[in-house]
């Protein structure tokens, strides 16, 4: 079946999700809160980079922007916050139906596992401080099966 990255239309897949996922949640009232303070504007590049890397494509996101620490360090600090969490994969959900993902399709219901995974874990791990993440995080890897060790 080749690789998530591939079955979810490689680069240009993932950077339609990624751009679906971020217009859907600049609008929520309870996830649009985390982009308050601005956001970089090649936010939906980036985190397409970064998806594709982690869902079996090529390392861009760790050549050009960061490795894992880089991007758990943004997401921490902030406090538990299960609802925008919560809101955050509703979100995703949603923007895979606006790229045309239908349900039952596997390929979407793989990503969803891996962003609701990446939500509540990695991306939420260190909720005290930023200073808590320790350098020389990897981005993790997942597969059809789920996360790659």
């Amino acid at each position: 079946m080749g690789s998530v990255y591939e079955a979810a239309g490689g680069d240009e897949g993932l950077l339609r999700l990624a751009e679906a996922w971020h217009a859907r949640v600049i609008e929520d009232e309870v996830v649009s809160h985390a982009f308050s303070h601005g956001f970089h504007p090649d936010h939906g590049a980036r985190l397409a980079a970064y998806w594709a890397e982690a869902l079996g494509g090529p390392p861009a996101y760790s050549r050009s922007f960061g490795d894992e620490t880089s991007v758990v360090r943004m997401h921490s600090g902030n406090g538990p916050h299960p609802e925008m969490d919560a809101r955050a994969i509703a979100c995703f959900d949603q923007a895979m139906t606006d790229v045309g993902l239908t349900d039952g399709d596997p390929v979407r219901t793989v990503l969803h596992d891996y962003f609701a995974w990446a939500t509540t874990t990695t991306m939420s791990r260190y909720h005290r401080s930023a200073d808590d993440v320790p350098d020389g995080l990897r981005i993790p890897r997942w597969s059809w099966q789920g996360p790659q060790s």
